[in-house]
């Protein structure tokens, strides 16, 4: 089964070769999550088959392009960042209580929170073996980066400390959390395909940035879209009481200020956002009306553009060949998504 890739490439050949590839990853997935268990065969793949857009291992891909993309260590690094990605899924559904994932049962309310455990913590080992392969370096990077997803869902579980603004505790979260894996990704695709380590290095921070920037184009189209853009029915965070970028930015200053319209809408938002039961179908509504026409969510996209042009600017000073224009492209994609 292949996987198509999120953004048209312009150049044929490297579309060509990253869908090849990325066919190559997804035949691994299938088949790295094929234990003995005949329930633990299931319930590990039961995402994978839910879908998704591989955005992580593309990533690894489209970085091994600035180097030996032959490499024969590329494909399975790949592997095990999806991998690892998935098996956060599994943890994250049980800890938030999620109902759904990929418009599909979770697998916690399929099978229940230990088994969904359980599987995230057979596709983590199922990750570590195939980086055992890869050498010790890859051991210790993938190492950081669990302890950086670790320290970052604890902090979005814990939530802002006395006196910490809630803004910069949001990003703190999704960086570690979120811009980790996906820094990890860029850097596991270089490293193995010989480019110079400053090289690297940039690979990996564009990486990040381009990963923050996604997420937070999600936050975006969760309140700006009038379809499922994002995966999701539009003001799902919002239903369930998610603080994302545009209710953060609401909740600042909802008396009005700099860019702010003054008067009972925005007094109006932040009593909803901060003391209604937005599960009621007429108050999310109201709530959702509302932070659409309120400039929070153009002060959001405005930092959805930063942190995407931060990673185009981060690739500047590499070579001028296809995989930076795959690279740049995707940097637009994410926020022309955003309307």
């Amino acid at each position: 089964m292949s996987i198509a890739l999120p953004v048209d490439i312009a150049d044929s050949a490297l579309a060509a070769e990253m869908a090849d590839d990325l066919a190559l990853v997804e035949s691994a997935l299938r088949e790295t999550a094929h234990p003995t268990d005949e329930v633990l065969t299931e319930v590990s793949r039961h995402l994978m088959e839910a879908g998704g857009k591989r955005f992580r291992a593309m990533l690894v891909l489209l970085a091994a392009r600035f180097g030996d993309s032959g490499d024969k260590r590329i494909v399975p690094a790949a592997v095990a960042i999806e991998l690892t990605h998935l098996a956060t899924l599994f943890h994250d559904d049980v800890m938030d209580e999620a109902a759904m994932r990929r418009g599909h049962a979770s697998a916690n309310s399929r099978w229940g929170n230990s088994v969904a455990i359980l599987a995230g913590d057979y596709l983590f080992a199922r990750a570590s073996r195939i980086l055992a392969d890869l050498g010790a370096e890859a051991i210790r990077i993938q190492a950081e980066t669990f302890g950086r997803l670790v320290s970052g869902q604890l902090a979005e579980t814990v939530g802002p400390r006395p006196g910490e603004d809630p803004l910069d505790h949001y990003m703190h979260v999704i960086t570690e959390k979120t811009g980790s894996l996906i820094a990890t990704s860029g850097r596991f695709g270089a490293m193995f395909a010989g480019v110079p380590d400053d090289y690297a290095e940039r690979i990996a921070q564009a990486s990040e940035r381009l990963g923050v920037a996604w997420q937070l184009s999600d936050d975006v189209l969760d309140i700006a879209s009038t379809s499922s853009q994002s995966g999701k029915a539009p003001g799902t965070d919002l239903r369930q009481g998610v603080r994302t970028l545009p209710v953060l930015y609401a909740l600042r200053s909802p008396d009005g200020g700099p860019g702010r319209s003054p008067g009972g809408g925005p007094r109006r938002l932040a009593e909803l956002l901060d003391s209604a039961d937005l599960t009621d179908p007429s108050l999310h509504a109201e709530a959702l009306a509302l932070l659409r026409a309120d400039p929070a969510l153009e002060m959001a996209r405005g930092d959805v553009r930063r942190w995407a042009h931060g990673a185009r600017d981060t690739l500047a000073p590499l070579p001028d060949v296809p995989a930076r224009a795959a690279f740049e492209t995707l940097c637009d994609f994410v926020i022309d998504r955003t309307g």
